[in-house]
């Protein structure tokens, strides 16, 4: 017996219809329709053709920045303007309104089909450690619905912040899954990377960086990034967020600099719904898309996943935490229409994206935990054309989320509610 069966349901492109059993949490058998598995289940979904993927995984999204369009008095105009409108509005955060905006995106996530998720929670003198705090317990509340990491994230810089430095250590102590960093806030890359990479060596976390945010093709971070992380042994353990100056320099540079970012074993995360929003906005004409070269990565064989990132606030006044909604942009922005291209974006959202962040025993395989989301539609390809409304999600192979027809009553949500 088991506890879950998905019948008659699609889970590749080349189009086979298979049953899925979930036992105990964990995928039990995946075998073709109808045959040899007559298990009694104490529950079955009829799939009717539909795409069976595995769990969404959100690589890169701030919770405790999203939803602040109604806080802001004027919009953002430039990178530095939105990291000065947020840093302004920052100091009237407050713990039970950053928990309330954070579960609100994370809801909309878990909807939309996520099960894992990387958040980067900021860390200052402004914040102090309360978005850390904030989302450590979103991560404990909500460990069976979501898997979530934290990075500690000094978005107003190390040493352009002082008392930073400290805070990222005890953010460590507390908890905190990952070691973030970013490229273009303090003035010496250099110190700010010895800080970055010497305290993944103090306490052997990964590391996640934001870099080379900008359309300008003098900003390469990433070079030096790839670098260190071959000295240090870090093979693997190195994201980097942005890194849309890459789109902007000649192939043969670009080329040689993925080539050195696949030996250095670093993920590449695209976030095209702010890249494009805040870059290319100092070209008079001729503007750049502002984006990373996704295909040129891919050919080099770098890792590339897509995330959210930001929701509704000044760096993105946009988006519905649908890591869907993501692709089909970058879909569109990055010449990614075809059938095979569909695939490979579908790939960028599940196992890329897992690869990422190291998540072990992961996707639809016999002895994998059953994060799943199912839909309607019979391809990668028309889920991502159509971003459909209705999707039904399991984590563990617990239903967590289901959009056909009503809202699912999730009373988890409402316990996580109470518990502010």
């Amino acid at each position: 017996m088991v506890d879950l069966l998905i019948t008659d349901t699609v889970l590749s492109g080349d189009g086979r219809r298979m049953d899925v059993g979930v036992s105990s949490g964990m995928i039990a058998f995946i075998a073709p329709c109808g045959e040899g598995r007559a298990e009694v289940a104490a529950h079955v979904v009829q799939g009717k053709g539909g795409l069976l993927l595995p769990g969404f995984v959100e690589p890169h999204i701030h919770l405790e920045k999203a939803y602040l369009l109604d806080a802001m008095d004027r919009e953002a105009e430039s990178l530095q303007d939105a990291i000065r409108i947020t840093a302004q509005l920052k100091s009237s955060f407050t713990k039970e309104d950053m928990y309330r905006r954070s579960l609100t995106a994370i809801r909309e996530a878990v909807r939309n089909g996520v099960t894992h998720m990387r958040c980067h929670a900021e860390v200052d003198p402004i914040l102090g450690l309360r978005a850390v705090e904030s989302a450590l317990r979103l991560k404990q509340a909500l460990k069976h619905q979501l898997d979530i990491q934290v990075v500690a994230f000094p978005q107003e810089g190390v040493f352009k912040s002082p008392g930073t430095a400290g805070l990222m250590e005890e953010a460590i102590r507390l908890g905190a899954d990952v070691i973030g960093g970013i490229t273009y806030q303090d003035t010496s890359l250099r110190e700010h990377l010895d800080f970055a990479f010497g305290l993944a060596e103090k306490y052997g976390k990964p590391l996640d960086i934001h870099a080379d945010f900008s359309d300008n093709p003098n900003d390469r971070a990433v070079v030096e990034i790839a670098r260190r992380t071959i000295a240090a042994g870090m093979q693997g353990q190195v994201v980097a967020g942005h890194v849309t100056s890459l789109g902007s320099l000649p192939e043969h540079e670009a080329l040689e600099i993925a080539e050195h970012l696949c030996l250095a074993e670093i993920s590449v995360i695209t976030l095209p719904m702010t890249d494009l929003f805040l870059n290319g906005r100092g070209d008079a004409e001729g503007s750049c898309r502002g984006l990373a070269p996704v295909k040129l990565l891919r050919k080099c064989g770098v890792n590339v996943a897509v995330g959210v990132n930001n929701v509704r606030n000044p760096f993105t006044p946009f988006g519905k935490a649908d890591p869907l909604e993501v692709a089909w942009l970058l879909a569109v922005t990055s010449y990614m229409g075809g059938k095979r291209d569909a695939s490979t974006l579908t790939n960028m959202l599940t196992y890329n994206a897992a690869q990422a962040l190291s998540i072990e025993n992961y996707g639809l395989k016999v002895g994998a935990p059953a994060d799943m989301v199912l839909f309607r539609e019979q391809s990668e390809r028309e889920v991502l054309l159509n971003k459909p409304e209705t999707r039904t999600v399991w984590k563990s192979g617990v239903q967590v989320a289901c959009s056909d027809a009503k809202p699912l009553e999730l009373p988890w949500l409402s316990g996580v509610i109470e518990t502010i």
